[in-house]
């Protein structure tokens, strides 16, 4: 699965708005990975406003660096339960 940093990295030059069809050669263009590709063409045909919009709209794993034993205990902490998973560690 493509993560929202790889999605971002591989549409850095992409001039926005863009529909997904320009996302995609973007993409291609810039020699993106089967996995990124797979998830970018899953994309609604949309336009887009710029490279957050593409990477939320895409089927990516939003934080890969935290595993599945992390995500539980962060679950259970009740300090933080209205606070997005990304803010949790600042």
């Amino acid at each position: 699965m493509a993560s929202y940093t790889e999605v971002l990295q591989y549409l850095s030059a992409l001039d926005y708005p863009a529909g997904k069809s320009d996302v995609i050669r973007e993409a291609e263009r810039e020699g993106a990975p089967t996995h990124v590709l797979q998830a970018l063409r899953a994309l609604p045909p949309v336009e887009y406003a710029n490279g957050t919009e593409v990477a939320r709209s895409a089927d990516v794993d939003a934080a890969p660096e935290v595993d599945a034993p992390q995500r539980a205990a962060q679950a259970r902490d009740k300090r933080h339960q209205r606070v997005s998973q990304h803010l949790r560690s600042i």
